[in-house]
């Protein structure tokens, strides 16, 4: 929780505009983009994706279409969505400790982040009512954890175990039982696997708290790096990670999907390496271990995906 915090007994700094100054056209999008932080869209994309495949319905004539507007709501507007909803969430915060992000900078007014949450509010609702009535139920669970985790009175954001829960779900489980549902009815399989991937995904939320020790604990986060120190998290980020995958692996040969089960067995295996340099050091190899062991678990869940297909 790198950039999330929370602090109490602050009043909202007089520096916030509460209406757009004035700039140039494209100003107004290029910092909604910005605000929306493309960095974060992949993974929910990535999660609708699968859940797609794993339907078992997905083909090449008008499934493509519907598969690229879900990858569109799950991404860029819904997650694009919960993004605004948590910086504007930490505006106060902000404005002490990073008075140069675009809301307490003044680059983004309130107006613009109100006007930009009903945009994407609307499109994202539109989207899914038009994919299905049960994708659209799973659109409104995510929104409903969005908001959980950013604003009071709940703000899981202050712990670990309940903030990550949070995001890993709506990030993974629910993007994929959306992208399952827009397809086929859902089984009991896929909803498994999602929930499987999502219990990893809580370890993967951990990774970028290390970097935010400090901050975390002067502003009364509870990260899980927080509770339990450097190297203990580290070490229930790759068991987290890998319980996950075991259990999607024992499932897969329980259901007869040998080969998918192989491979994501292979994929686990080839973990083993970046884990060892994370547990080692997870300030200084968070990096590495975003690109090598996490993308090799995504890689998994697409395997798991075709697996269930078959």
């Amino acid at each position: 929780m790198s950039d999330m915090s929370d602090h109490t007994g602050l009043t909202p700094p007089p520096s916030l505009p509460l209406t757009d100054q004035s700039q140039p056209r494209f100003a107004w999008l290029t910092r909604s983009i910005q605000l929306m932080k493309p960095v974060t869209w992949f993974a929910p994309t990535w999660a609708f994706m699968c859940g797609a495949i794993a339907s078992g319905a997905l083909g090449w004539n008008e499934s493509i279409g519907r598969l690229l507007l879900g990858m569109f709501m799950a991404g860029p507007v819904l997650c694009g969505l919960s993004q605004v909803v948590n910086d504007y969430a930490d505006r106060e915060v902000d404005a002490i400790n990073e008075p140069h992000r675009l809301i307490p900078s003044g680059k983004v007014s309130l107006r613009h982040v109100y006007i930009l949450t009903a945009v994407l509010t609307w499109i994202g609702a539109s989207i899914a009512l038009f994919l299905g009535r049960n994708v659209a139920f799973f659109v409104a669970l995510g929104l409903i954890f969005a908001l959980a985790y950013s604003l009071r009175p709940v703000r899981g954001k202050r712990n670990g175990w309940i903030g990550n829960a949070l995001v890993a779900i709506s990030y993974e489980g629910l993007a994929w039982m959306a992208g399952h549902a827009a397809f086929a009815p859902l089984t009991g399989e896929s909803v498994t696997i999602a929930l499987l991937y999502s219990l990893g995904a809580h370890g993967i939320m951990t990774v970028n708290d290390f970097k935010s020790i400090k901050g975390d604990t002067l502003m009364g986060i509870r990260s899980i790096p927080v509770q339990y120190g450097k190297v203990m998290a580290a070490r229930m980020v790759v068991i987290t990670m890998g319980v996950a995958q075991i259990a999607v692996i024992g499932l897969l040969y329980h259901w007869g999907h040998p080969v998918a089960a192989t491979v994501v067995l292979i994929l686990l295996a080839a973990q083993s390496i970046p884990n060892a340099r994370f547990i080692r050091d997870p300030e200084n190899n968070e990096v590495f271990f975003n690109a090598t062991a996490i993308m090799l678990y995504v890689w998994g869940m697409l395997a798991a995906a075709i697996g269930l297909a078959a």
